[in-house]
């Protein structure tokens, strides 16, 4: 098989599994089986193209042989590929977590046989999204997965689900409708939607066209990603969501909206204009965020600020366009993804332990349950960034990053990620204190509910892998840099997707201000 084929798989393989488990569906074991073997797939296939690419830096698959101008084309480089093998690991951990947990309290009315399908779509969905070497398939592949993200939202018809998931609906429409006009917009603009093309051909637009292609796309992703002021929706949307579902919306959904993001400022818009724009929002996610979640008294409430908060550690280190700040967010998604989604499941043993999530009536679980007081304070330093954790790892490379910046707006932004930091530390010092050392209520006690053994060993393997996220930090760190290299220097995407003869286009072009860039988008001598 060409090693150029392996990138349709991580499409196929959830797409195919999805079509065969709903034809399962009065067969839920079957469906389960099916689902882990074609996640298990997947991540081995993920394995395998981080390792071709780590060697061979960029892999292309044009679908049927069709022009890159014209067909689908699908692209991996280092950061796909990371991507691609934190995502499919994530979602298998948390549906093998899934397996042990009712993923609907009202099962009798609710067809819960849809649960399995629904996922893999999702997983497609991330998939497509992180593959797609044009717009309009980046749009499909966000399509596919909020689609998805519908129906699992709603899982049990409760009616604060229902609630919940109608505005989660409302906005995620918006953004898509945002992304859409925004594609047809650049369509007109330059004739093309292919990603490498355009690399090459918004640069001779005018600046102040150039600027409104980039906002409207920004937009759209920074609803997908809740960014502030864009995030308002998230912290009412996913605490109603079953653990695993929540578990991977805070985990992947969010971060495609990154992924996004970070393609749009290195491959699209290099030289932008609104780099302090994007520092600003990062800024404000990182206090605001946090300064909601130490408001919370409820436990998914809380974490869920923290997610919106914690996106802006990754779009500071985007909006200073260095080596160094692009590969300590890289370096950073990887960790979050992991963290984040450890958390939500801890909270899912939580709250099968306790009965609720509400800190005021939570108590005693550090003597009750001393499995879960472990598996939620490993990830809970992790996220507040303790040495040695992955997270003061990607902390510190953001920190460094900003002091080479050595701008004003660095400089307050390692101040807004020191704050942050520390009021995380206090949100999860709260959470530890209400509902691990304070005394437990009769209720908690006389709830003596066995705890599952494959919840404790998914969110125990999710653990590990945010461990070696910590113990191979060089090595994984030195793969983030160079990925940071290659979506900057843009050349090796483009020449492999368009050939030399686009590359060599890129290399040196001439604007209409006859400013002449190099392939950074920085203006060299003429």
């Amino acid at each position: 098989m060409s090693m150029e084929l392996l990138l349709a798989l991580p499409v196929l393989l959830p797409l195919g599994g999805a079509a065969v488990t709903l034809l399962l569906r009065h067969h839920a074991r079957v469906q389960l089986w099916l689902a882990i073997v074609t996640l298990v797939a997947i991540f081995s296939v993920s394995l395998v193209l981080g390792y071709h690419v780590s060697q061979e830096s960029v892999l292309v698959l044009q679908i049927g042989n069709w022009t890159p101008q014209l067909g689908i084309v699908l692209v991996a480089d280092r950061l796909t590929a990371l991507m691609l093998v934190v995502s499919s690991f994530v979602t298998l951990a948390v549906l093998v977590y899934s397996s042990a947990q009712t993923v609907s309290e009202n099962t009798a009315r609710t067809p819960v046989a849809i649960y399995h399908p629904t996922y893999l779509a999702l997983v497609a969905g991330v998939s497509m999204a992180f593959l797609a070497g044009d717009l309009f398939n980046l749009y499909v592949g966000f399509e596919v997965l909020l689609a998805a993200s519908y129906v699992l939202l709603t899982l049990g018809g409760s009616a604060s689900r229902v609630r919940a998931a109608t505005t989660y609906v409302i906005v995620s429409l918006l953004s898509s409708v945002i992304f859409l006009s925004a594609i047809a917009a650049v369509y007109a603009a330059v004739g093309t939607v292919n990603l490498a093309e355009l690399a090459v051909r918004l640069d001779g637009l005018e600046p102040g066209t150039r600027m409104i292609l980039e906002l409207m796309l920004l937009v759209a992703f920074g609803i997908k990603a809740a960014l502030f002021p864009l995030s308002a929706w998230l912290p009412d949307s996913y605490p109603t969501a079953p653990a695993p579902v929540t578990a991977v919306f805070a985990g992947l959904l969010t971060k495609v909206g990154i992924y996004a993001i970070l393609r749009l400022e290195t491959l699209l818009f290099p030289a932008s204009q609104i780099s302090n724009l994007l520092l600003a929002a990062a800024a404000l996610s990182l206090i605001i965020g946090i300064l909601g979640a130490v408001a919370q008294t409820d436990l998914k409430r809380v974490l869920s600020f923290t997610l919106v908060s914690h996106m802006g550690y990754m779009l500071f280190g985007i909006g200073m366009v260095t080596q160094m700040g692009m590969a300590a967010t890289i370096y950073y998604v990887a960790h979050h993804i992991t963290v984040q989604s450890t958390l939500f499941l801890a909270a899912g043993l939580i709250e099968h332990r306790g009965g609720t999530t509400n800190l005021i009536k939570l108590g005693g679980l550090q003597k009750l349950a001393p499995v879960i007081a472990v598996l939620f304070f490993v990830p809970a330093m992790n996220l507040a960034g303790i040495p040695p954790f992955s997270g003061f790892i990607g902390k510190v490379g953001l920190i460094e990053a900003g002091i080479h910046y050595d701008r004003t707006s660095g400089w307050f932004l390692i101040a807004a990620s020191v704050i942050t930091s520390l009021l995380t530390l206090y949100a999860i010092a709260k959470i530890w204190n209400r509902a691990f050392w304070q005394e437990p209520s009769e209720d908690i006690i006389a709830r003596d509910v066995p705890m599952p053994k494959v919840m404790i060993g998914a969110t125990g393997a999710m653990i590990a892998f945010s461990l070696v996220l910590t113990v191979f930090a060089g090595p994984i760190m030195t793969y983030a840099n160079e990925a940071a290299h290659s979506v900057l220097e843009r050349t090796p995407y483009v020449s492999a997707v368009l050939g030399d003869e686009g590359a060599e286009q890129l290399v040196y072009r001439i604007e209409d201000t006859g400013q002449r860039v190099d392939d950074n988008g920085r203006e060299v001598e003429r």
